[in-house]
């Protein structure tokens, strides 16, 4: 005797919020690199190292951006720099060490957090909203300095393991 199996009906829109419940960029792929399937937050320090003494050009920031879906304004902001110092580098040119620097630590952050968030949709509504742990304030606006990143970065450990934050 053969035992038939009900087929399963899924409705067009719980297809639909599946499919798109989940980015496609897996959590271990670069932020900035193309090509590379290491994220920055796997990368060693001495590969950072290595990374920013070969420059952060514009092109970095346009895929961080991408990933990000942070604007030119918000970048600005982050990154203790004017609009323009972004905007008027083109394609393989590079930012200053400084500016490099902050570029690879925030996508070392973002890389962090869609790892442990395992959804690059909900970690970016996160970055945006106010949290207790942060005396009110929303992450992003403490990123604009070494501090607040680390302060980021600290809460996002804390959420990877379990802790009330």
């Amino acid at each position: 005797m053969a035992i038939r199996r009900k087929a399963s009906v899924v409705s067009p829109r719980l297809a639909a919020r599946k499919v798109t419940a989940k980015v496609s960029h897996p959590a271990s792929v670069s932020i900035i690199y193309s090509g590379m399937e290491q994220s920055e937050n796997q990368m060693t320090p001495f590969e950072k190292m290595e990374k920013l003494h070969q420059g952060i050009s514009k092109a970095h920031l346009e895929r961080l951006k991408v990933r990000t879906e942070l604007d030119y304004d918000k970048l600005s902001h982050v990154l203790s720099v004017t609009r323009s110092t972004l905007i008027k580098k083109k394609g393989e040119q590079k930012y200053s060490f400084a500016v490099g620097e902050r570029i690879l630590d925030l996508a070392d952050i973002y890389s962090y957090g869609y790892k442990v968030f395992e959804d690059e949709v909900k970690f970016r509504d996160w970055m945006f909203k106010p949290n207790h742990a942060l005396g009110g304030k929303a992450p992003y606006d403490i990123l604009d300095n070494q501090f607040g990143r680390q302060e980021v970065r600290n809460l996002i450990g804390r959420i990877e393991y379990g802790v009330y934050s």
